[in-house]
């Protein structure tokens, strides 16, 4: 009825900070930006971009719906929203930095080498392997429906009495991990057409329309997330894919 989730080691558990706090910091900077962007509406501006480098200076040269320079507190108040942003904008880059050094060096630890084997598939990036590493990888799963239980990627049977039935996707499982295999999977369909996964796919959903194709990618994330579980635990690489070319 019920198993024990695998708890990662103390190591493993700390590394894994450094990808919930880029999480954090994205929320935080696309917080900032539609804040820039809500005090700028009221003034009948809307071609400002605060992510572009020469933020400040395209500050200065704004001028409102009527063609007035920005009044004073508003600009006030959008100077200070930019000084937060581009704090939260350095922070992200000092994560992403330590994130990209871990495929540039030679792996000194099994999650650093698990990262490097995903991110030499076509279609997966460095943010994307890290995450699955840090997030499951990392943790011990007797099979692969245990892992797909943990991504929120498995169905939730119903017994009651003499009913038994599926209910569908449970979603109670890791959000992150079941966020980013979706994401893959998408991908996977695009970067890895031959992928013996893609062809099942297609196989299922023909021509059938956007619906079927939205739900049937779960069960192509789910999958996908149990073939690469066992091309970073075993070396197995999925049937069909294709390795990234060498640098």
């Amino acid at each position: 009825m019920c198993s024990m989730v695998p708890v990662p080691d103390e190591a493993d558990e700390d590394a894994r900070r450094c990808v919930r706090e880029r999480s954090e910091l994205i929320a935080e900077r696309v917080g900032l930006t539609n804040r820039i962007g809500a005090v700028l509406a009221t003034l009948g501006v809307n071609d400002y971009n605060p992510l572009l480098r020469n933020r400040k200076r395209r500050l200065t040269e704004l001028r409102t719906g009527l063609g007035e320079p920005l009044p004073r507190n508003a600009h006030a108040k959008i100077d200070r929203l930019l000084a937060r942003l581009e704090l939260v904008l350095a922070q992200i880059a000092e994560l992403e930095r330590e994130r990209d050094a871990v495929v540039e060096t030679e792996a000194s630890d099994k999650a650093s080498k698990m990262i490097q084997q995903l991110a030499s598939l076509r279609g997966i990036g460095v943010q994307s392997a890290t995450v699955l590493v840090r997030e499951a990888f990392v943790r011990r799963f007797a099979n692969g429906k245990a892992l797909g239980s943990y991504a929120g990627l498995a169905s939730s049977p119903f017994n009651s009495g003499g009913i038994e039935r599926e209910q569908g996707i449970g979603k109670g499982g890791n959000r992150r991990v079941r966020t980013v295999m979706v994401e893959l999977a998408w991908l996977w369909t695009r970067y890895q057409p031959d992928a013996v996964q893609v062809c099942w796919f297609r196989g299922r959903v023909g021509t059938t329309g956007r619906r079927v194709r939205k739900i049937m990618v779960v069960a192509l994330a789910r999958k996908l997330l149990i073939a690469l579980w066992r091309f970073v635990t075993d070396g197995t690489v999925p049937e069909g894919a294709v390795l990234k070319p060498a640098a």
